[in-house]
């Protein structure tokens, strides 16, 4: 009996996830570039050949991984291998749907001797976000604060590879009621700063593999010790200059999974320039008392002076694990 006692609490004692982030990380606010190779090609849509759909019992949203046999993970790779392995105007294609692998006999149709699917696929996405953090302790990155979603299929991105590279804000579409309004830039896509390894609900993660900027390391926030009121986030308007603007913390919410943090422009030059949030500052770090909180994740469009915020630590840990 004492033998069993002493084992269990020898098991208490030892926590069930134990995170290693630093306690203080570089602060981001960086626009940056993002490319993301999805694992499998995603289907988006059908298009028709004489007049017809030709789907085939496949779904918008699901990702092809096989033709016949061949594993396929590009567009290019996907026309090679029909090409090379049609039967009776047929091949075997194989997709993943809801977490299922199905196979099926997928008919083709020749129009002008060229065999067309009807299938509008996507194998990437790519676009702008804003950086959260560096860990300078173990050089994770963490920035967006929400995952890449395929538009058509409203699918989320399976990380095959994928970097994050300079880019540099060249003017901004403004915010109005019902409209958000997007940041435009100019993208570098051979000035690679790191690797994206995932893609998570709370943001993207990878490795830091450029030199680490030259910034001066900031405390990261408990969430408990968040307040009401005023704030700031750091994020681009123009080039590659990195801005503070005044915001106010509205509502604090930790039974939220990723809206943590409710808040409101303040900022009259931010007002004047954006009409509020816009996309392409997701990710931007939300500062309170020189220690860093959270990050933009969503504009209300309703009402695009307001958004919401992730809390820093998770964040944290989402790119530890």
């Amino acid at each position: 009996m004492k033998k069993k006692f002493i084992i269990i609490l020898i098991l208490l004692l030892f926590p069930l996830n134990v995170f290693a982030y630093s306690n203080y990380i570089i602060p981001g606010g960086d626009n940056i570039g993002i490319e993301v190779n999805n694992d499998g090609i995603i289907v988006i849509g059908f298009y028709k050949i004489n007049d017809i759909y030709n789907t085939n019992d496949l779904k918008v949203g699901d990702v092809i991984t096989k033709i016949n046999d061949d594993k396929v993970y590009t567009v290019n790779d996907m026309v090679n291998s029909i090409e090379k392995n049609v039967i009776d105007n047929k091949v075997k294609i194989t997709v993943e749907r809801d977490n299922e692998e199905l196979t099926y006999d997928f008919k083709l149709i020749k129009d002008n001797n060229v065999y067309k699917t009807g299938l509008y696929v996507k194998d990437s996405i790519s676009g702008i976000g804003t950086l959260t953090y560096i860990d300078p302790n173990t050089n994770i990155f963490g920035a967006l604060g929400h995952e890449i979603i395929e538009s058509n299929s409203l699918k989320s991105v399976e990380v095959r590879t994928g970097k994050i590279f300079e880019s540099s804000v060249t003017s901004i579409d403004r915010s109005s009621i019902g409209n958000a309004g997007t940041k435009n830039a100019k993208l570098y896509t051979n000035k690679v700063f790191g690797k994206v390894s995932k893609n998570t609900i709370s943001g993207i993660y990878g490795i830091y593999e450029s030199k680490l900027p030259n910034k001066e390391l900031m405390e990261v926030g408990n969430p408990d010790d968040l307040k009401l009121g005023k704030a700031s986030i750091y994020t681009v308007l123009d080039g590659e200059k990195v801005q503070e603007f005044e915001i106010n913390i509205t509502k604090i919410n930790k039974s939220n999974d990723i809206k943590n943090i409710s808040f409101e422009v303040t900022d009259k030059n931010l007002k004047e320039k954006t009409g509020g949030i816009v996309q392409g500052m997701s990710g931007s770090p939300i500062i309170q008392d020189n220690k860093i909180y959270g990050a933009i994740t969503h504009v209300i469009v309703s009402n695009p002076m307001t958004g919401y915020g992730i809390f820093i630590t998770t964040m944290l840990e989402s790119g530890e694990k």
